[in-house]
């Protein structure tokens, strides 16, 4: 069979400029930072990319119709993940709480097929000389050990699994943070109305943090 060079020449910069506009269009993550879907996507992108540029015999569209087909899932997936909590939950995961206030938590270890050796090896990438200067160590759902060692000012934390509680999120109470802080509704509405804000709907992202110092972003304050 004859190689058609300028065919697959032209398919292949045709290939990668539709895999650059749809990564472009995800959206800007680390690698570290990737759902199991978006690594899927990718995944799979990849393998359609190879399909569309060493079979020349098919059509274009046989590779590009999946490609925008999985664009288009994943779109509809993060869209879902912004507005819904628990759809996030339960698609991306929950940060799990390694050690609590100097406290390993084996057992968490374990559900989360995590080794000592990971741990260490993490703590070392994050700059912790020993393990006993660690107050709370938090394996987020991208695999990342988030590491707050002890505070020599004493300074306790405000929930008992992070330094920083999101409070609203994309206008929505977060009640799971309200619970690990022993507040309740009210108490959040009374604090944002003292503050100046009376609508939850127009609150971006609201939290607070263990000084007691509370952050409040508007929607679309900047355009």
């Amino acid at each position: 069979m004859e190689l058609d060079v300028g065919n697959i020449i032209f398919r292949t910069v045709l290939t990668y400029c539709v895999i650059v506009l749809i990564m472009r269009f995800m959206g800007k993550r680390e690698i570290g930072e990737l759902s199991i879907l978006d690594i899927v996507v990718f995944m799979m992108i990849a393998e359609m990319a190879v399909f569309a540029v060493e079979d020349p015999s098919e059509t274009f569209m046989h590779a590009l119709l999946p490609m925008g087909t999985l664009f288009i899932i994943q779109r509809t997936t993060a869209y879902l993940s912004l507005k819904n909590t628990k759809f996030r939950a339960w698609f991306d995961g929950k940060p799990s709480v390694i050690i609590s206030k100097g406290k390993i938590d084996e057992d968490e270890m374990r559900k989360q097929r995590y080794n000592f050796n990971d741990l260490m090896q993490q703590l070392r990438e994050n700059g912790t000389r020993n393990i006993q200067d660690v107050e709370f160590a938090i394996l987020e759902t991208s695999g990342k050990l988030s590491v707050f060692e002890k505070s020599k000012k004493g300074i306790e934390p405000i929930s008992p699994d992070n330094f920083v509680v999101p409070l609203v999120v994309d206008g929505n109470i977060r009640k799971d943070s309200l619970d690990k802080i022993n507040k309740t509704e009210e108490w959040l509405l009374e604090n944002l109305e003292k503050r100046g804000h009376s609508n939850i709907s127009d609150i971006s992202f609201c939290s607070l943090d263990s000084e007691d110092r509370w952050y409040i972003d508007i929607k679309d304050e900047i355009k």
